[in-house]
């Protein structure tokens, strides 16, 4: 059975979701998650698009060995230089390099003739042949370009040392029965096509990025490129979690499987979801919550005579316990801190005394805790502890249909003081932010926000998500309490912060540029 390399670019492909915007601890705990599914190449970022990039990069590089790290650079030796700094200490160091190849895309954008591009891809190949064991090089928008130029600038980037050749529908165009006939042509019209790894980049913009993924495979790619969850630019990338599931069942038509550890899905796909905002579907396949769900009376009598009835997917292969309820006010530290290490936590002391006391607190009030509800925690004990800003320390709101909506905050500010403020709104929350934005030293402008619940029940925990723009910055920020009120305001407060930690860094970077 054919092994088909599964490279995530959810960490640069990913994090360009519009409203997305992950800091560098999230960004760590998001490929030591994939490392745990055993995805076999992570995209970490674009290093030449920023210092943030560059470090976040070069960290994950130096810290991840199970998968091989790359990042994405453009055709210029500035930007593959940089790559290098950033991946040279990596477990296996590759470079993922790309130009467009579609007239529109060299006409345009690029303002170059075809023998410029090919040139261009060439020189650039060679120069990080010299650096990088594993060179990538990819066709921009491959599916828009002439099929003989195709051919021709891929042999010239084999001939130059390119290891894997990426053919990406960057536009998320083509359809499956196109997509596999490129492939064909290209094995029969590149003479040097055996040299390398084919790979598959699939856009979603007309919901086929999935299905045109298996038909590359299908016609002899070796990798395949995408996102969990499918979250990317537009409409998204391809779904690896689909992809590998896909496989799975389907070995007897496709004959090809991943090295993923499928028990892993879910966990990792709630961890994107969370840390990114992006909420997952109920009817997303593989990973949404109604995905195992049967409402229909002949398909639960179904289910309940032979599941395969009407499940091709058991709930465990994808990591989703038949019963997630295992953890309640009776639980001792040793049971908790073993769960969270089966969702894939490791605890520092601290941490662990923080989080366990939360679970503690949520328990007295819940009866059973779920999951979702412990990776709410910790998600919530990550976004508090890297927030050395402003702190809530009382909220009280006031609210009746007959009465203006009020808030009264008390904030401990990042010298230590205490300052109050009280305002109104239309409703709570308004009166919340509002009174939020008076204890500011600039504007607040709040861009989106969003509410929902880590599960079912009255006593599931609120999850909020709030994009404001402040000092110049756009910024994400989330909360978790059981009062949505409460929620509200710690995502408001946790978005200001980010605002500060990202002003902090850059300062800081500044100051060791200037110093080197």
């Amino acid at each position: 059975m054919r092994k088909i390399n599964m490279f995530d670019t959810t960490l640069r492909d990913g994090e360009q979701s519009a409203g997305v915007n992950l800091n560098h601890s999230e960004k760590m705990e998001i490929a030591r998650q994939l490392e745990r599914l055993q995805v076999d190449i992570i995209e970490a970022g674009f290093p030449a698009a920023s210092r943030g990039d560059f470090h976040s990069v070069k960290e994950i590089a130096e810290t991840i060995k199970g998968s091989s790290v790359t990042g994405l650079a453009r055709t210029n030796q500035k930007d593959i230089d940089t790559a290098w700094e950033a991946l040279k200490y990596g477990e296996e160091p590759r470079i993922h390099i790309f130009i467009a190849t579609s007239p529109v895309h060299m006409t345009y954008k690029l303002k170059k003739t075809p023998e410029q591009v090919v040139e261009t891809a060439v020189e650039s190949v060679r120069y990080a042949k010299k650096r990088f064991p594993i060179v990538q090089w990819s066709a921009e928008d491959a599916c828009r370009t002439d099929l003989p130029f195709l051919a021709r600038i891929v042999k010239e980037v084999i001939d130059a040392g390119a290891d894997v050749v990426n053919i990406p529908d960057t536009v998320g165009y083509i359809t499956p029965e196109e997509y596999g006939k490129i492939f064909n042509y290209l094995k029969e019209n590149v003479p040097n096509i055996d040299r390398v790894k084919l790979s598959a980049h699939c856009h979603d913009d007309l919901g086929m990025a999935v299905s045109n993924s298996l038909a590359a495979i299908e016609h002899g790619a070796d990798q395949i490129e995408g996102t969990i969850n499918g979250i990317g630019e537009r409409a998204g990338n391809a779904s690896l979690e689909e992809i590998a599931v896909a496989l799975h069942i389907r070995k007897d038509h496709y004959n090809a499987m991943t090295g993923l550890k499928l028990d892993e899905i879910s966990r990792t796909s709630q961890l994107v979801s969370k840390l990114t905002g992006m909420l997952i579907p109920a009817n997303k396949a593989v990973v949404g919550k109604n995905a195992f769900a049967h409402e229909s009376g002949i398909h639960q009598d179904g289910v309940l005579k032979e599941v395969t009835t009407y499940e091709i997917i058991s709930p465990e292969l994808v990591g989703v316990a038949s019963n997630s309820m295992v953890l309640g006010k009776h639980s001792g530290r040793h049971a908790f801190k073993n769960r969270m290490k089966e969702l894939g936590y490791e605890l520092e002391p601290d941490e662990l005394d923080r989080v366990f006391q939360a679970f503690k607190d949520l328990a007295d009030k819940k009866k059973e805790i779920t999951d979702e509800d412990l990776m709410a925690l910790m998600t919530e004990e990550r976004a508090g502890s890297s927030s050395s800003y402003y702190e809530i320390t009382s909220l009280q709101v006031q609210y009746g249909t007959n009465h203006i909506p009020t808030a009264t905050i008390t904030l401990e500010t990042p010298d230590g003081k205490q300052i109050q403020e009280a305002g109104t709104g239309a409703g709570s929350v308004e009166a919340i932010y509002n009174t939020l934005d008076k204890m500011m030293d600039s504007p607040v402008e709040l861009l989106d926000y969003r509410i929902q619940s880590t599960s079912g029940g009255s006593y599931s925990l609120g999850e909020v998500y709030v994009k404001i723009k402040y000092r110049g910055r756009t910024s994400n920020g989330r909360g978790t309490a059981q009062d949505v009120l409460e929620a509200s305001a710690k995502a408001y407060v946790n978005a200001i912060n980010r605002v500060f930690m990202q002003e902090k860094w850059n300062h800081e970077q500044q100051k060791a540029v200037s110093k080197g």
